[in-house]
């Protein structure tokens, strides 16, 4: 009998069509759902099944049929989510996607689920724990450059559980312009850039973990240890 492969939800965004190169002009007040391949290829090559998760679901319906959330990256959350007034640096924000994603970590919090977040996902983790963010940071240099660019270097704490995922310290792109202020309950900044910024989180308690950079973006995408990890963590709920 060959084992099951874990079903791992994916978070995504909704767009207009007027927000999307090459749509028709008709379709411009239309929704879309958007998801970004590169996160369900890590999926998929960890042996998982990715499941995108449309803003219009309810959490309460499918989390538990899930066994492991992947909190994906996007657009700026609304400040007043940490209790902050917006600031002249803060970018688009996505209401709707906010409150669907903190409703997800309500119910993936209330059935043990694994998570791993990238980018937003890292943020959106660290507020829904009640963190704070910056809401701006001073761009790296690699904004300009390629998003597979391995452009600084994320140093990772000894005997913590990303020292045990990939070693001492790993390069990484940076594609970021907010960052972890007041880390949220229950979670331990154990990788940091070289300016000090939070680059990597895990939980004291649950399997959750969560990085700043993009590993779905870097050509060791295939075997990046976040995602198979997430897909272990996952297949253990089986």
């Amino acid at each position: 009998m060959v084992n099951p492969k874990p079903l791992i939800g994916i978070t995504g965004r909704r767009r207009t069509g007027d927000k999307l190169r090459g749509s028709l002009e008709v379709m411009n007040h239309l929704s879309f759902e958007v998801y970004w391949v590169d996160y369900a290829q890590g999926i998929i090559a960890a042996g998982g099944i990715p499941v995108f998760l449309p803003l219009s679901l309810d959490p309460s319906e499918i989390i538990p049929r899930l066994d492991g959330i992947l909190m994906s990256g996007g657009a700026d959350i609304d400040p007043e989510r940490y209790g902050a007034d917006p600031e002249p640096e803060l970018q688009s924000i996505e209401p709707v996607r906010d409150d669907f994603e903190l409703k997800v970590l309500e119910k993936v919090y209330e059935n043990e689920l694994p998570v791993a977040g990238i980018c937003r996902g890292l943020q959106i983790l660290n507020v829904h724990a009640g963190g704070t963010l910056f809401q701006d940071v001073p761009p790296h240099a690699a904004r300009k450059e390629p998003p597979s660019s391995r452009v600084h270097e994320v140093t990772f704490d000894d005997g913590s559980l990303f020292s045990g995922l990939y070693g001492s310290s790993i390069q990484v792109n940076s594609l970021h312009h907010q960052s972890i202020d007041k880390l949220g309950k229950g979670f331990l900044a154990t990788g940091v850039s070289n300016d000090q910024g939070v680059e990597a989180i895990e939980h004291v308690e649950r399997p959750i973990i969560a990085v700043q950079w993009h590993p779905e973006m870097l050509d060791t995408r295939d075997s990046d240890p976040l995602f198979q990890w997430l897909v272990q963590r996952s297949s253990e709920r089986l």
